[in-house]
């Protein structure tokens, strides 16, 4: 056309490029590994997810929960002390009265410990749905806003290690990790208080048995904390070495490299079962260290019962039978309370990697009220580029290179090129999947670059060469947005000539359609008219069908390039 100007304009020098020192121009990124103790701000972080409120009811009605129960375990030590056989006779109404009391006084102990108790738990579930909701919204929100370069520079495995594992942790194993940690601090507390109480002189040894109970634990949370950072990252590879093994299926097989991919999954998995075996082994150390002071803890608590008995220094067997029995939970206690505060340091970890993913950096603003389109836009279609460049990410060449170019309305044009030559580069620039290095792109008389992508991605459209149909029906396939009324979904549908496909189908538009349209019925064209119409399944069952013979062909064309 005479009237229109396409001109490729270049400014003679080299382009940009900033070399990639770090990566060493590596494309992915080895993951990274945190190491020393988790910050603070880490936990600051879940608790305000689960948010403080909740947080602190749990902690203080599971406090009152404890207080409550070791109130009813002296009031009957004190009821047994109490007790006179000789003085005992049914008739006596005085006694019946006194035991009536006791015991309504036990029940109503043992009620409010109860009624705390189920409070508790009931704030507990809360904060850890709390938690979860608004630690998974943040993650999901940011990686679907995430530029294509992200994408580019992270496996999937990666990713869904954090959506699936890592979301398992906090869904699941964090509130219960909490749950045992407070219980477990709060009956250490407890028990040492009763002991005591009940025999003060064995606050002579608390000093010693604590001061190897905090050594044991500062050498094992560290330990433990890293193996566990070391298990989820060597996790990430399994995930994405599996996903690209079935995807690549056909070719591993074409290039006869399936017992190369078998070894190298055994290698991952091996990697995974290093660290997870040095987890295990780790727990092993612990639990007989913590027997150990758990048993010194038993040991003395009994000798300085005995001897507060035979030295006259407690004149109460029932708060010494307390003190005996609270002693002898204590070894389990203490090996349970490290063991959670191991389990903590491990698990919030997952709160760690989640929230790396909650901070990278995000495509531009997805609404600019300030500068929104007007409506009906674009009417007309004529797109403008202007000494336009772009590269795919910071630190690589620029894959368009000052372009300006008219296209006018109705026009239409043919972009052709050798593979890298920067062909869709110009459909990923329409849609600023990558933003522009230079320049601008203004599509009837807006510029791309001043509106947002909602504005942008909504009011434009693209057919893929590689389509993607959704699970839902076929009306949300056609119109996700729920924005179209019936009659432009079936306008559509005539325009692209599937209008007699859909009417065919028993329920119309509501037809549920498979994970990639597994379930639509295929069409044959042959010299211009449908030759075969039927599931996919159908055809390939009719041995003479076009489809199948076409499938086969396709195998025997695969059969002979190997």
């Amino acid at each position: 056309m005479a009237d229109r100007q396409v001109s490729m304009i270049s400014n003679g020098k080299s382009p940009d490029r900033i070399d990639q020192v770090d990566d060493k121009g590596k494309l992915i990124k080895k993951e990274d590994v945190a190491e020393g103790k988790v910050k603070m701000s880490v936990y600051i972080e879940y608790v305000r997810a689960a948010t403080y409120f909740l947080f602190v009811a749990y902690s203080g009605l599971f406090l009152c929960y404890m207080i409550f129960q070791v109130l009813r375990s002296f009031w009957l030590s004190a009821w047994s002390d109490d007790y006179d056989p000789k003085r005992y006779n049914s008739t006596n109404s005085t006694l019946r009265v006194a035991t009536g009391i006791r015991l309504g006084v036990y029940g109503l102990l043992g009620l409010t410990e109860s009624i705390c108790f189920l409070i508790s738990l009931i704030f507990l579930v809360f904060a850890g749905l709390n938690a979860s909701k608004n630690l998974h919204s943040p993650l999901l929100h940011n990686l679907l806003r995430s530029p294509m370069a992200f994408f580019d520079t992270t496996p999937l495995g990666r990713i869904l290690n954090r959506c699936a594992k890592d979301i398992e942790v906090i869904d699941m194993l964090l509130p219960m990790n909490f749950r045992y940690l407070v219980m477990c601090f709060l009956q250490v507390i407890m028990t040492l208080i009763v002991i005591i109480i009940s025999t003060p002189i064995f606050a002579v040894v608390i000093l010693p048995l604590g001061i190897l109970y905090i050594v044991i634990l500062k050498f094992y949370v560290p330990t433990s904390r890293q193996l566990k950072r070391l298990e989820s990252v060597r996790r990430s590879p399994i995930y994405s070495h599996f996903g690209e093994t079935i995807q690549g299926a056909a070719s591993i097989r074409a290039f006869n490299k399936v017992s190369e991919f078998r070894d190298q999954s055994g290698r991952i998995v091996d990697a995974f079962i290093k660290c997870k075996n040095s987890n295990v082994v780790s727990n092993r150390w612990l639990a007989v260290r913590l027997e150990f002071i758990g048993n010194c803890v038993i040991f003395f608590a009994a000798l300085f019962a005995t001897l507060s008995k035979e030295f006259g220094w407690s004149e109460s067997p029932g708060v010494v039978g307390v003190s005996i029995s609270y002693a002898l939970n204590i070894t389990e206690v203490l090996n349970f309370a490290v063991r959670q505060v191991s389990e903590i340091e491990a698990n919030i970890v997952a709160v760690e990697r989640i929230r790396e993913y909650t901070l990278t950096p995000n495509e531009a603003e997805w609404l600019l009220e300030d500068s929104r389109p007007p409506g009906g836009w674009p009417s007309k279609g004529e797109v403008h580029f202007s000494n336009y460049s772009t590269r795919y990410r910071e630190g690589l060449d620029l894959v368009l290179k000052g372009v300006t170019a008219d296209v006018s309305a109705g026009e239409k044009i043919g972009i052709v090129g050798r593979t890298g030559a920067g062909k869709s580069s110009f459909a990923l620039a329409l849609f600023r999947m990558i933003e522009p290095a230079g320049g601008t792109i203004v599509i009837d008389g807006v510029d791309v670059t001043q509106i947002g992508l909602h504005d942008l991605r909504g009011n434009i459209t693209i057919i893929p060469q590689d389509p993607v149909l959704f699970s839902g029906t076929l009306r949300f396939n056609l119109d996700p947005f729920n924005n179209c009324s019936d009659e432009q979904i079936w306008e559509a549908l005539e325009m692209a000539h599937l209008k007699l496909f859909a009417s065919t189908l028993p329920t119309g538009l509501d037809h549920v359609i498979s994970e990639g349209g597994e379930n639509i019925r295929i069409m044959v064209l042959d010299k211009g008219l449908i030759a075969e119409f039927d599931s996919p399944q159908e055809l390939l069952d009719d041995k003479n069908s076009m489809f199948a013979k076409m499938v086969a062909d396709a195998a025997n064309e695969s059969n002979q390039q190997q």
